[in-house]
């Protein structure tokens, strides 16, 4: 097998057990993915926006200041990808947010600011649609803490640098 197969399946089986770990209680396994599946694309969505988090709230910042109507273009420019958050809020920084209501509204603002194609991706998922459960559950910030832990990297460096995209672009 090579590397990167057992690479994805390492982090496969530590992205399941996180399922176990946080969801036990709170899904039946086969539902596991309504929450699971969409957590993984924010997280990887999320490494992947890091190193250009600053530029692109700088560009948010100054597009809104100018008055600029259709920002999608700059903002993906900024990002150097064909997505972007505009929230200013990474998974890292809701990671110590003990308050699980404060927490839900940081979480919402966060999907809130994702570009137009991934909030598509998002209503997709349904994802929104968990968040009372989560929140009712105090499960949000384990969530987030668990796939914050370094033996799940799901950044370009830890995905094998290739990047998180379809087949189509």
């Amino acid at each position: 097998m090579p590397h990167s197969s057992i690479n994805h399946a390492r982090i496969a089986a530590l992205i399941w057990n996180v399922a176990d770990d946080v969801l036990r209680d709170l899904y039946v396994r086969g539902k596991y993915r309504d929450v699971i599946l969409p957590f993984t694309v924010l997280r990887r969505l999320d490494s992947v926006l890091g190193p250009t988090r600053d530029a692109v709230m700088a560009m948010k910042k100054m597009l809104d200041e100018a008055g600029v109507a259709d920002q999608d273009a700059p903002l993906r420019d900024a990002a150097k990808q064909d997505f972007y958050n505009t929230s200013g809020f990474s998974l890292q920084d809701m990671r110590h947010v003990s308050n699980s209501t404060r927490l839900r509204q940081n979480f919402e603002a966060y999907l809130d600011g994702f570009s137009p194609n991934v909030q598509e991706i998002i209503d997709n998922f349904e994802f929104r649609n968990q968040l009372p459960r989560l929140t009712k559950a105090d499960a949000l910030g384990a969530l987030i803490e668990k796939f914050l832990a370094p033996d799940l990297d799901l950044s370009p460096a830890g995905m094998d640098n290739r990047p998180f995209t379809d087949e189509h672009g």
